[in-house]
C-alpha cells in the first residue's frame, strides 16, 4: 500500500474519533489522538498529566518567544514535532491537534472535516455519557466547538471547518458511524490509485 495520512478535524459529537480509530484499523494503519500528548511528553521532558489540561486550547496571546511560552503553546509545538515526524515515517490517521493545517503541502496527506447536525450530536453525546438533559448536552457541545475553533484559529491563523482548506468534508449523521468509515476508506484507496 502507497503511503497515505489522513488528517480528521472534527465537531464534537459527530463520531470524528471513533470514525478516525475504525478507518485507521480498516486501512491497517496507525491511530493518533490523546496519544500525541504521550509523545510530545516524552519529547518534551514534561510530564504527560500536566500537559493533558493544556490540550487542544489556545495560548495565551501575552506570552512571546518559546522561552515565556505558555504550556499551551509549548504543547503544540511539541506536537507539531511529533506530526511531522510521525508523518515523515508512516501511514496514519491522525485526529484534531491542526494536524490538517500542521500536514498543508504533503502529498500523501487526505485532510478531512467531519460535522454533523445538532441533533444527530446530542443523541450520540446523551447514549455514550448516560446523559438525560438534551439542553445541557447541546451546552457542552456548543463550549467544545468553540474550544476547539478557538484553538485552531489560534494556532493556524485560518477558520476551522474552511472547506478551502479540506480536501473531504463528511456529515456523519448521513451515513452514520460505519457508512462514513467505508466512505472514507474508499474515498483514501481511489486517492491512494490516483
Amino acid at each position: 500500500m502507497k503511503k497515505i495520512i489522513v488528517t480528521i478535524a472534527r465537531e464534537f459529537g459527530s463520531g470524528g474519533r471513533e470514525i478516525g480509530e475504525k478507518l485507521a484499523g480498516r486501512l491497517g494503519v496507525s491511530f493518533y489522538d490523546k496519544e500525541l500528548i504521550d509523545l510530545a511528553a516524552k519529547k518534551s521532558g514534561i510530564h504527560a498529566d500536566v500537559l493533558k489540561g493544556a490540550d487542544e486550547v489556545a495560548g495565551s496571546p501575552f506570552f512571546t518567544g518559546f522561552e515565556q511560552a505558555s504550556l499551551n503553546d509549548k504543547l503544540y509545538a511539541y506536537q507539531k514535532e511529533v506530526i511531522l515526524e510521525i508523518a515523515s515515517q508512516e501511514s496514519c490517521v491522525i485526529v484534531g491537534r491542526c494536524a490538517d493545517f500542521i500536514l498543508t503541502g504533503v502529498a500523501d496527506c487526505v485532510r478531512v472535516f467531519v460535522y454533523a447536525d445538532m441533533d444527530y450530536k446530542i443523541q450520540k453525546i446523551m447514549a455514550r455519557h448516560s446523559l438525560k438533559d438534551p439542553d445541557l448536552v447541546r451546552k457542552i457541545i456548543q463550549k467544545t466547538d468553540k474550544n476547539r475553533r478557538t484553538y485552531y484559529q489560534y494556532y493556524t491563523e485560518h477558520k476551522w471547518g474552511d472547506p478551502d482548506y479540506m480536501d473531504l468534508m463528511v456529515n456523519s449523521a448521513l451515513l452514520g458511524v460505519d457508512g462514513t468509515v467505508s466512505l472514507l476508506e474508499y474515498a483514501v484507496k481511489l486517492r491512494q490509485e490516483a
